[in-house]
């Protein structure tokens, strides 16, 4: 039989069964869809999250003093650990595998502009401070050496303290008082997407000054059980942390291991011990955030193949059906001279036209959610489906095999039947 008589057959009987006919494609056209779409929200909040971890930074490590668990030295255990400036340009001098170090000093102190007040956290950095956790400006610029140098009372805005202070202003060039200090507003922060944070909030919520401005306008107080001990090491006093970014990731962990010796031997306890120093790894952090989001890609994408392959079975069992409901249609044409292999090829164009069909409905129909939400505006905490090539390749790759499978069992069940055994069926 030509293929275009078993074409036009095959919609004839498709068409006089429409409703079942459209009930099992849509089965395949939404497994299809889901596959492209889990599977695209899964890498899309993966992508989304690595971006927000990057806004604080993907290789770099905050490291804090903690208190000595062990003796070293001679010194006993049970020490508190505090680190200085000193500390900082120590590592920048004698750890080679550091690319560049910060120092940080964080206050909540009281901000006063001509148009609104606030009491929001400052931090005292470095410029280079501003690169590795990726601060940029809207407006304005970032601080430089040059400020550093001069202790220039200067402060670069985060998006929501410029909308506090600064309400519909333009606070560049502005007057800002600090705790009663004047600064000038040199710089806007642009809105970062940032779920996390260390010390006193996320920087949108911050103000930066120069590191040395700070450290002379509020300079952090000494303990008199610090001073009695002699554990502080600076005159010019502790730092609340600080931040380091080695050379490159591959040497993240020997860059982490020159840091922790460094500051051990200033401040004479056990490199292993690790509550003496406590670092916050973001480049782990953010493997250990890929490896979650990776899995739960892959089990959005096993939970759509699952619905495909339903849909699959659906698509075998109404061609079982349709078998049985055509009993005496196939010993009618067996009578009339058409041969086994006629009659399998017409079940098998069948349950290809449905599968192919509503198969490349549902890619078109993915790809194009896809594209749309795309164009529409989502919340913070819902990203942006990405288009996975891997996931359509998988998705067609199921697809034929669906075709087969679900074709042929019924198109040879069909075929292997008597011309007598048919006309005898009710």
């Amino acid at each position: 039989m030509p293929l275009l008589e078993i074409f036009r057959q095959t919609l004839a009987a498709l068409w006089d069964s429409k409703l079942r006919s459209f009930l099992t494609m849509f089965g395949i056209l939404w497994g299809i869809t889901s596959v492209i779409l889990l599977v695209g929200l899964g890498i899309g909040f993966g992508i989304d999250q690595h971006q927000r971890l990057k806004s604080i930074g993907t290789d770099i490590a905050i490291c804090f003093g903690g208190k000595s668990a062990m003796p070293s030295g001679g010194y006993a255990s049970g020490r508190d650990i505090h680190l200085t400036l000193g500390d900082a340009i120590a590592i920048q001098q004698l750890a080679p595998l550091v690319k560049t170090v910060s120092p940080e000093l964080r206050r909540t102190v009281s901000e006063v502009s001509p148009f609104n007040a606030a009491s929001r956290a400052v931090r005292g950095v470095w410029p280079q401070y501003q690169n590795f956790r990726s601060l940029k400006v809207e407006q304005g610029r970032l601080m430089t050496d040059e400020d550093e140098a001069t202790a220039a009372r200067v402060v670069l805005l985060g998006y929501d303290s410029n909308r506090q202070l600064f309400p519909g202003k333009t606070a560049i060039g502005q007057p800002l008082m600090i705790e009663g200090y004047p600064y000038t507003v040199i710089g806007v922060m642009g809105k970062k997407q940032q779920n996390g944070s260390y010390g006193s909030g996320p920087d949108n919520s911050q103000l930066f000054v120069p590191f040395s401005s700070m450290e002379r306008d509020f300079p952090p107080s000494f303990g008199t059980a610090d001073k009695l001990l002699g554990t502080v090491s600076d005159t010019r006093g502790t730092v609340n942390n600080i931040v380091v970014m080695p050379v490159s990731p591959e040497k993240h962990v020997a860059a982490l291991r020159q840091v922790r010796q460094v500051l051990a031997d200033r401040h004479h306890f056990d490199p292993q011990d690790l509550d003496a120093l406590w670092v916050w790894d973001t480049l782990e952090g953010a493997q250990f955030t890929d490896n979650i989001f990776r899995a739960m890609t892959i089990f959005f994408a096993a939970v759509a193949l699952l619905t495909l392959l339903l849909g699959g079975i659906g698509v075998m069992n109404i061609m079982l059906v349709a078998v049985t409901e055509r009993t005496r249609e196939i010993g009618v044409r067996k009578a009339l001279g058409a041969t086994a292999r006629d009659i399998r090829r017409q079940f098998l164009a069948e349950s290809a036209i449905i599968t192919l069909v509503s198969g490349a409905s549902g890619l078109v129909c993915g790809v194009g959610i896809c594209l749309l939400l795309k164009l529409i505006p989502l919340p913070d905490v819902m990203p942006h489906p990405v288009i996975s090539p891997i996931a359509i390749i998988a998705s067609l790759i199921t697809l034929g095999l669906i075709t087969v499978s679900a074709g042929t069992y019924p198109a040879l069940r069909a075929a292997n039947m008597t011309p007598i055994e048919c006309l005898r069926t009710d």
